[in-house]
């Protein structure tokens, strides 16, 4: 057996490839309202739907895919380093419980923040790269060129910019995240976190809402990260911190300013989580049925 059936048939190595596909698949189908709150983060006037008219109208509908390529290069991998992390993780905060049992609530929370931590590192140079991106409007450099430029003007500190506000925000919210999916869907469809076998529609309605209530937890740091990372070393430098863009921005714009975008960002995690659990769940499901069919033949 090769290394890639020998990966496959692990559990562990399951929960990587399905969460890459999830990954791919969330970032496909949100990333057009991704591009919409990037720029009302970053003080650009005008409702959502507004700011996609603009787009669309002054440099094509294409312009709301900017910035796609970097996510989407690496997203497979770190969407799967979540969804791995999160799988072994909860296990290990749950050790004396049965290998068919699903882990507590407890664990699946636990393990989700500790798996947002983890995916920090991986994060904080994808987003940076693709905020930078989808902010200059006649750049027509790729990801790989931006990624370059960054480490040229600033070193390699400079690629992890924003890395601590990124694990503050993304720690505790993920483990509400893997917390509230968990929840959900069970309630939904009882005993499908033992039996695996939810419907699409539990998949897509819980997810959405996993999405929604891990953004509601940790927006106004979103907002202090996009602002942090649009800063380049060509401009004068207008934050020195993660509390000092807190106080620069609720003093210029109000304490709104820290909601800025919340609207199309809670739309685009009901969509974008819903396409990724989807996504997930059918994956494993699919190499789950594979592995047993090869058991089987064999």
């Amino acid at each position: 057996m090769d290394f890639w059936q020998e990966f496959l048939a692990s559990s562990w190595g399951k929960e990587f490839a399905a969460g890459g596909c999830g990954g791919v698949a969330g970032i496909v189908a949100g990333h057009p309202l991704d591009t919409v709150r990037i720029r009302q983060q970053n003080c650009r006037d005008g409702s959502a739907f507004s700011i996609l008219k603009n787009i669309a109208a002054k440099e094509g509908s294409l312009a709301l895919f900017k910035g796609m390529g970097a996510p989407l290069a690496s997203v497979t991998f770190q969407n799967a380093v979540v969804f791995q992390s999160n799988a072994t993780l909860s296990r290990a905060f749950d050790p004396y419980r049965a290998p068919n049992e699903p882990p507590s609530y407890g664990s699946i929370a636990l393990g989700g923040t500790g798996a947002g931590a983890i995916q920090s590192f991986v994060l904080t140079p994808i987003e940076l790269v693709k905020i930078q991106l989808q902010l200059h409007e006649q750049s027509k450099k790729g990801p790989l060129s931006v990624a370059k430029n960054i480490i040229r003007t600033e070193g390699w500190k400079g690629i992890f910019r924003g890395l601590t506000v990124t694990m503050i925000r993304d720690a505790p919210s993920y483990g509400v995240y893997f917390w509230t999916y968990e929840y959900v869907r069970e309630k939904l469809h009882p005993g499908c976190r033992k039996s695996g076998q939810e419907s699409s529609g539990t998949m897509i309605l819980a997810g959405g809402l996993a999405g929604v209530n891990s953004w509601l937890c940790c927006y106004p740091l979103d907002v202090v990260k996009t602002r942090l990372q649009a800063q380049t070393p060509s401009c004068p430098v207008k934050y020195n911190g993660i509390m000092d863009c807190f106080r620069k921005s609720v003093k210029k714009d109000g304490t709104g300013v820290l909601f800025r975008g919340f609207g199309s960002t809670v739309c685009r995690a009901f969509i974008v989580n819903g396409a990724i659990f989807m996504a997930y769940e059918t994956s494993l499901r699919v190499l789950n049925n594979t592995d047993d069919s090869v058991n089987n033949s064999n």
